[in-house]
């Protein structure tokens, strides 16, 4: 795809969750915005010492690094009283009082056209135009053509469903954690302390719920934007939710700490070796990895996995996929590397797609580089990051 040239206001999302920072972009653009994107505070500073063309602050308040975006917000501020700033959280909500001044706050998941004319009314509307080129392509190989979004009220319909059902179940699990301890029979002293300690967990699974659902949100937003049809768009969203709901499943049976690498990738491909032909073949050594990393490696090779079985190596019987990772101690850093083989022959595509764009975003937040290699004997996926960066503290 190509911009039109013409000067736009520029908005900084700063958000640590990949998927999320993706759809924020996406309605940044949509309301006629350039968006530029950084993963925490200390990046978006850099930012904005770098340059002087930002109009717009779009931030996460939740995020690792020095400050967070509530500290970040009162900042900019500070320094760049004329940059506009949007704060949005699924678990707190900043008074006026506690943000900076003409500041605005959404919760989370965002109200999509909320936001764009809340976008459009802090920087004013924009004049990004995208403009498909005569090569564009998606990731399933439709022509632009047979591109087709649903109805945004279709959309908004089925979200709308799985709002209220996680609705229902933050209520349940209030009314089942009430139960478990009158049933304890836990006396007034130490139901008082018990108390405390189900808000805490109410409160955390709250945040954990609202957070999925914004997840999904954005997931469903991708999948429908270039799919040739809604049925197209329906299967790319099952099978990304079927990603992260496995991925999910692995970090519970660890309580939520410190996974495998190699039970992570086999978890993901799993579900596309064939009656158990073992077409996959892995080898590297076994570390403990964080659970942003899980998540991050069960969407990326969900994406890999869907793209090989439909066009590369395992659309065909003889085609396997190696999986090899090594780290180099010297440089602290770990080389993951993704093989087809056996397939048929590659042609490079012509546009970037969803897939492509999520494989890139996983790179920057586990700050390091992917590169994509179309080599016409088998497509080549290549991960350099950091070994502090994807591997547990000990």
């Amino acid at each position: 795809m190509s911009i039109e040239p013409t000067q736009v206001p520029n908005v900084l999302i700063v958000e640590d969750e990949m998927i999320l920072r993706m759809r924020a972009v996406d309605i940044v653009e949509d309301a006629g915005l350039c968006p530029i994107e950084a993963i925490n505070a200390d990046e978006a500073i850099s930012v904005l010492e770098s340059r002087s063309d930002i109009s717009l602050l779009l931030t996460d308040i939740q995020m690792p690094g020095s400050i967070d975006g509530l500290k970040l917000a009162h900042a900019v501020h500070e320094r760049w009283p004329l940059i506009k700033i949007i704060l949005v959280s699924g678990q707190v909500k900043p008074s006026e009082a506690e943000r900076p001044a003409n500041s605005r706050f959404f919760g989370k998941p965002l109200g999509v056209e909320q936001m764009i004319t809340e976008l459009k009314t802090m920087v004013g509307a924009g004049a990004l135009q995208i403009v498909p080129t005569a090569g564009d392509w998606t990731l399933d190989g439709a022509s632009d053509a047979a591109r087709a979004s649903p109805s945004r009220s279709e959309q908004e319909v089925s979200l709308s469903a799985e709002n209220d059902s996680l609705r229902l179940l933050l209520e349940q699990a209030e009314i089942d954690a009430r139960a478990l301890i009158i049933q304890a029979g836990i006396d007034a002293e130490q139901r008082s302390a018990a108390d405390k300690l189900q808000k805490l967990i109410l409160g955390e699974l709250h945040h954990r719920v609202k957070n999925t659902l914004a997840m999904v949100s954005a997931i469903a937003s991708q999948s429908f934007r270039g799919a040739p049809s809604i049925e197209h768009g329906q299967k790319a969203m099952e099978g990304r939710l079927l990603a992260l709901g496995r991925a999910h499943d692995l970090l519970m049976q660890v309580s939520w700490a410190d996974a495998s690498l190699t039970h992570t990738l086999s978890s993901a491909t799993e579900p596309y070796d064939s009656q158990g032909g073992r077409r996959f073949h892995f080898n590297g050594p076994d570390i403990r990895i964080t659970s942003v990393a899980v998540i991050a490696l069960a969407m990326t090779l969900n994406e890999l996995c869907t793209n090989t079985t439909k066009f590369g190596a395992l659309s065909v019987p003889t085609g396997r996929v190696e999986i090899s990772w090594a780290i180099d101690e010297l440089k602290q850093r770990l080389r993951l590397v993704w093989t087809e083989r056996g397939g048929p022959p590659v042609e490079p595509p012509t546009r970037r797609s969803f897939g492509t764009r999520m494989m890139g975003s996983l790179g920057q937040q586990l700050t390091g580089q992917v590169s994509l290699a179309y080599e016409r004997g088998g497509f080549v996926y290549a991960l350099d990051v950091p070994l502090g960066s994807i591997a547990a503290v000990a």
